[in-house]
């Protein structure tokens, strides 16, 4: 490939190597001119372009960025449209993305004009996500390096990246009791679990509640395996601290055998991976309890794709798999620094984001949000309150219903992401709406679509409140000291509250930083109207 600053009589065939101004017109980058180009920049006075020119063995930067990724693509995984030298590879399923590290360094390895971005191995990915992108540098490549490229990624006749989707696999859990153990316990625990399961496709069919001791687990287990389960979970009321404890004992006592125990991930490490005449079986860290990805998750992704996970596999999950604060540390690393550096008086730049996207399953049929009270539909109250307050820009998220709730949209200054998950709860929400957001915000206060009472002062009470570098991070609406909604989370917190799965919201958040939770007093931070009795009350006046 020639690359030059071409004059303008012999440019004709050349691709231009920057946006170019012609008069009222603009040329873009990349534009291979033509003879009517060539006229115009004469006729505008430009002497010269600084352009490149392809030799008779180059691609072009589409072409060539296309005949890679179409060698990387492999089961379940779509291309988009090559442009601008890149094309972007999706996941056409959810699942975990499979592909070989060194294959992948490979291609890169190939030269400097070829890139292929991705995530990471096994990584849990939702269908239509990005997963990885092809990019040539250049304007052009030489077919030799593209197809150097393109034999990288498709060694052995196997394309590099593939997403395993995950399987409808029905699962049993186990839990174990001790004296004292509560039920609340043990049903917030099943909640979790359950959540954690259907949000991988699978579905909770059975649970047994044992004592903590070897006999009853094995029980539990046969019971289950004889209830024809593809996958038990465990979870214990007191850790796994050795190989020979109660719960691996009681695996191999039901005729089972532990293949792997612990693992470098923390979160997680108490982890034991087993398997009961053929059936998997994975025993779970106290640290599952909570909706918060950990080690756990990581086996756990892959059994319900179909993966095959050996001991030694969950040996390489060291790197990375640094998940949370060591407990001696004073402050966690993202909270070390201040969310931006100070700028005087420049108040913090606070987004709003409106969740509007739920099925209204307890409203007997009807959507909510459409509603009629205090003469507009009961998500406009919300939308009120955040157009009304000191929060840029507004962000409504829509799922259920996604027509009619776009239409009472019309004409107002929000914008809308639609959560193509939004069935599996307020968690795919709150990720859809958090991705859409800029990146130069400071926090986002979360607003639920059905609740009326609350209004733009309540907003900007809480953003008077925020002050995450003075122990401020997360402001929440509360009574009487018991904290409700809306809920301001500062933007450090966004990595953790994408990973949280099922029908809850940032509430793993405020429980793992109570020391960064303020509470604001509002009269309506309960005032959410779930059920048609809760709307009806509220339209007569009846009290909260």
């Amino acid at each position: 490939m020639i690359f030059a600053n071409i004059p303008v009589r012999d440019a004709e065939g050349a691709i231009l190597a920057h946006s170019q101004q012609v008069g009222d017109r603009t040329f873009k980058k990349g534009t291979r001119l033509t003879a009517e180009h060539v006229r115009a920049l004469q006729d505008a006075a430009i002497a010269t372009v600084v352009a490149a020119r392809l030799e008779p063995d180059d691609l072009d930067e589409d072409t060539g960025a296309l005949r890679v990724a179409e060698a990387c693509a492999g089961d379940h995984v779509t291309l988009g449209t090559a442009a601008t030298g890149r094309v972007n590879l999706f996941a056409e399923a959810d699942g975990v993305a499979v592909f070989d590290r060194a294959r992948l360094d490979a291609v890169n390895l190939v030269a400097e004009a070829i890139t292929l971005a991705a995530v990471h191995p096994y990584d849990r990915v939702e269908r239509g996500q990005l997963i990885a992108t092809v990019k040539v540098i250049p304007l052009g490549v030489p077919e030799k390096t593209a197809d150097a490229a393109a034999t990288a990624a498709h060694a052995g006749g196997v394309p590099l990246i593939r997403v395993a989707p995950f399987r409808p696999r029905s699962c049993g859990l186990v839990q174990t009791t001790l004296p004292g153990t509560r039920d609340k316990v043990l049903e917030k625990t099943t909640e979790a679990i359950t959540a954690r399961v259907e949000g991988l496709h699978g579905r909770l069919v059975a649970e047994q509640r044992a004592h903590h001791d070897t006999d009853s687990v094995a029980r539990a287990l046969n019971e289950l395996r004889a209830q024809g389960v593809e996958l038990v979970l465990i979870l214990g009321a007191s850790a796994t601290t050795d190989r020979r404890d109660v719960i691996p004992a009681g695996i191999e006592a039901a005729g089972g055998r532990v293949r792997h125990y612990g693992m470098p991930v923390d979160p997680g490490q108490l982890l034991v991976l087993a398997e009961l005449g053929g059936i998997p079986v994975l025993a779970l860290p106290g640290s599952a309890r909570s909706p918060r990805v950990g080690g756990n998750d990581w086996v756990l992704w892959r059994l319900m794709a179909g993966l095959e996970v050996t001991g030694t596999d969950i040996m390489r999950m060291g790197a990375g798999g640094l998940l949370k604060e060591i407990p001696t540390r004073p402050l966690p690393r993202a909270a070390a620094a201040p969310e931006r550096a100070p700028q005087g008086d420049v108040p913090p730049r606070i987004a709003a984001l409106v969740l509007a996207a739920g099925q209204s399953s307890r409203m007997g049929g009807r959507n909510k949000l459409l509603a009629e009270v205090d003469g507009q539909p009961l998500l406009l109250h919300a939308v009120d309150a955040a157009e009304g307050a000191h929060a840029a820009p507004v962000m409504v998220v829509t799922g259920h219903a996604q027509a009619e709730v776009a239409r009472l949209l019309q004409g107002r200054a929000v914008q809308t992401v639609y959560n193509p998950a939004y069935q599996t709860g307020m968690a795919s929400s709150l990720r859809a709406g958090l991705s859409a957001l800029p990146r130069d915000i400071d926090g986002v206060v979360v607003l639920l679509g059905d609740m009326p009472g609350v209004d733009a002062a309540t907003i900007d009470r809480l953003i008077e409140a925020f002050d995450p570098d003075g122990g401020a991070a997360i402001v929440a609406a509360s009574v009487h000291g018991r904290r409700g909604n809306p809920v301001l989370l500062a933007r450090r917190f966004f990595p953790e509250i994408r990973e949280i799965e099922g029908d809850v919201g940032a509430k793993p958040i405020l429980q793992a930083y109570p020391d960064q939770v303020v509470l604001v007093e509002s009269p309506h931070a309960f005032t959410d109207l779930d059920t048609p009795d809760a709307l009806e009350a509220y339209r007569s006046g009846s009290p909260d």
